[in-house]
């Protein structure tokens, strides 16, 4: 949602404060919270999500309200004041719990290297191929994600597979589940 007031704040004319700098203001308060809870527990994150950030998020939405019946679509403050609208409800539920993510960066992140490599798995031979390639790198990426060395985790998880007959047996050797030195 940041991305698109900095568009609109870009347009603004040099030297004024506009809508955008409103948004931004609060979007980058919110940010700030994130920060400064940032190392929490799950339950100590949420109970300050309920207490700083959801005055602040009912602030933006009275501000979306009032301001979104005075721009106009087309211009790049109608499209983040519409966006932010259109996707209110999915934007805050990370104010319902102390493990959700103020956004997707992470994932954004995660997935970057392939789209920029995408053009390079053009040439896969077969289409199975290209799906075994995405499957072995979301592999990579969640194992990367979670705090695993991906390699040593494969080889981790690739010996125990045969083994594996029950239901914990497979996800213990999730990289979420599976300390960092289990899989060295």
């Amino acid at each position: 949602m940041r991305r698109k007031f900095v568009d609109a704040q870009k347009v603004q004319p040099k030297g004024k404060t506009g809508r955008a700098d409103m948004a931004l203001n609060l979007i980058n308060k919110l940010y700030g919270i994130e920060r400064d809870l940032k190392d929490a527990p799950d339950s100590e994150r949420l109970a300050a999500r309920q207490q700083r950030s959801q005055p602040l998020l009912d602030q933006l939405k009275a501000w979306l309200d009032k301001t979104q019946p005075r721009v106009a679509g087309q211009t790049a403050l109608g499209k983040a004041v519409n966006y932010l609208t259109s996707n209110w409800s999915r934007l805050v539920r990370y104010v319902e719990g102390g493990n959700l993510p103020i956004d997707n960066n992470r994932a954004e992140n995660a997935i970057r290297p392939f789209v920029i490599g995408r053009k390079n798995w053009l040439f896969s031979d077969t289409p199975k191929g290209a799906t075994a390639s995405a499957q072995i790198y979301s592999l990579i990426e969640t194992a990367k994600a979670n705090g695993q060395e991906p390699y040593a985790w494969l080889r981790y998880i690739l010996e125990r597979l045969p083994a594996a007959q029950r239901l914990e047996d497979y996800e213990a050797l999730l990289p979420w589940n599976c300390s960092p030195n289990t899989a060295t």
